[in-house]
């Protein structure tokens, strides 16, 4: 006689095994991962809008050296980008650019390379799950051959609910990673343009030579 629960809660305590703690771990690091990539992927990171005024009018000005003061120590893609080009001040102009161009890029992919933990874990969660459902499944059927065939419906629903459990528990770490990562990689792709952006139009008011 069947004996065990069908609830949600019950299907959990019955289902846990590699499968699910996988699930789990991936859960936990997906939603710190959210909310610490949340909290780091804003504008004051990457292109600050104070700064960026700051360095247009020094930068139309022709103030330089408050200008390589202003970005000394600021730890933003456009501060960056504008410290590497302001490093090449007075070489030839493709020096200057190529500078910048390889500081943009370099921290164009750092910001990228935070999220994109969020793709991988969205990924892998289906797959864990439908890895775990599968193992279920062959553990019912086994459990079905080794009674002679003799299992009731009762007792092969029970076993294929736990085995598609695994399955749901995929789904639910997949959907808000890959939810959070698109939200994620659309508004990093628009900050940093916006610093690249910035930042060229300050480099090409920078003094070059005319080699």
């Amino acid at each position: 006689m069947l004996t065990l629960g069908t609830g949600p809660w019950d299907l959990f305590v019955q289902s846990i095994d590699v499968f699910t703690v996988l699930l789990l771990l991936g859960s936990v690091s997906g939603v710190t991962l959210i909310f610490v990539c949340a909290a780091e992927l804003r504008e004051g990171r990457i292109a600050p809008s104070g700064l960026a005024g700051k360095l247009n009018d020094l930068s139309r000005a022709g103030n330089w050296d408050a200008v390589r003061a202003a970005v000394k120590d600021d730890g933003s893609l456009l501060g960056q980008v504008v410290a590497a080009a302001i490093s090449r001040m007075g070489k030839d102009r493709a020096s200057i650019r190529d500078a910048a161009e390889l500081a943009a890029s370099e921290g164009s992919a750092r910001w990228f390379r935070r999220i994109d933990l969020l793709n991988v874990i969205g990924n892998l969660g289906p797959l864990v799950g439908l890895a775990g459902t599968v193992w279920g499944m062959i553990l019912a059927f086994t459990s079905l051959g080794d009674g002679g065939g003799q299992a009731g419906p009762a007792d092969l629903s029970l076993g294929i609910s736990k085995a598609l459990f695994h399955t749901l528990l995929g789904l639910c770490l997949a959907v808000p990673c890959l939810l959070a990562y698109s939200w994620m990689k659309g508004r990093a792709d628009r900050l940093c343009t916006r610093a690249i952006v910035i930042a060229d139009e300050v480099v090409e008011r920078m003094p070059a030579s005319e080699k």
